[in-house]
């Protein structure tokens, strides 16, 4: 192997750590997977959501997102209304324990590279985009869904299809 070749898969484990070490931190300090903690800080942020809006503002599916919402319903964080107008529509929003435990919450790996990266010149995020694209061909992950949230999927959490339910 070649050292380059070394060096480029080192980079790319000391990322995974990293993100597994913190999920199990965010598992630890409120019980919730990285994905739900997102959900419930974009709702923190906009305000009152549709499913769809959140679904869009996640970067993920309707199905994954509905897995989410029962899991952060069932423990009190969010509650869900019909629409006023148009009774097909359901409103998702934060309850006063969702707020909480955001307050509780530590900040997320992707909370630090958002702060780091958004800092760097134009230049550089363009080339570090292009290298983490290339890196995710070459591992055949091109295809696959995924949010813009680094999380580790199911560590300590039961697996399911849904794996950042």
């Amino acid at each position: 192997m070649e050292d380059r070749t070394r060096a480029a898969l080192t980079a790319m484990r000391r990322i995974l750590r990293m993100t597994e070490s913190n999920a199990k931190a965010v598992q630890q300090q409120t019980g919730l997977s990285t994905s739900q903690l997102v959900l419930l800080q974009l709702l923190e942020e906009r305000g009152e959501q549709t499913a769809g809006e959140l679904a869009s503002g996640m970067g993920i599916t309707q199905a994954t997102l509905t897995a989410l919402i029962h899991k952060l319903e069932g423990r009190a964080l969010i509650v869900r209304k019909k629409g006023e107008t148009d009774r097909r529509q359901v409103w998702i929003s934060l309850t006063g324990a969702g707020r909480a435990i955001l307050q509780a919450a530590p900040d997320g790996a992707h909370e630090k590279f958002i702060a780091r990266f958004e800092d760097l010149p134009d230049w550089e995020k363009a080339f570090l985009v292009a290298a983490l694209e290339r890196s995710a061909a070459l591992l055949g992950a091109e295809g696959m869904d995924a949010a813009p949230v680094l999380d580790a999927g199911a560590l300590d959490r039961d697996r399911t299809p849904l794996h950042d339910a």
